[in-house]
């Protein structure tokens, strides 16, 4: 019932989090190009390029983790495989920036990561319950007649 509601949520959130993430960066880019900034003697317009060439990453990462989450609300089935590791690893990145939002930029930061990271993991979980009803059995364990199968027992050495 939540589950689509809250892929839907995360990909939308995904998506303008990458735009917002990306435009930070190639922001703090030309701040550092136009001042002519540098740390510990770099190069500024190295350190302007690293900035705009991360935040492409970075924002490509997070809408390739909006895409996953995209197809999942679409298709109404798991993340599996390489889309379930990506939404994983976007759980880990929001906690470990969670952790990190809280004393560098304040609270408001930290409650947006918490909650993205929170989205996530709910994502990941409602789609880890059982699909089948617990009344059915595999047609393996079953033999003739409904009854379950026993294997015979062990034989004994002297």
């Amino acid at each position: 019932m939540v589950r689509r509601p809250v892929a839907w949520v995360v990909a939308v959130v995904l998506f303008v989090e990458a735009l917002g993430i990306a435009a930070l960066n190639w922001f703090m880019g030309i701040v550092v190009d136009r001042q002519k900034m540098s740390l510990a003697g770099l190069d500024p317009d190295v350190m302007s390029v690293s900035s705009k060439v991360g935040g492409v990453v970075f924002g490509l990462y997070f809408a390739l983790c909006g895409l996953v989450a995209l197809l999942v609300a679409l298709r109404n089935r798991r993340p599996a495989g390489v889309g379930r590791i990506l939404l994983i690893s976007a759980a880990v990145v929001h906690a470990l920036l969670g952790a990190f939002t809280w004393g560098l930029v304040g609270w408001n930061a930290w409650l947006f990561m918490v909650v993205v990271f929170a989205l996530i993991v709910l994502l990941l979980m409602t789609y880890d319950a059982q699909e089948r009803p617990v009344a059915d059995a595999p047609a393996d364990a079953k033999g003739e007649g409904g009854s379950p199968v026993t294997s015979p027992p062990a034989p004994t050495t002297p």
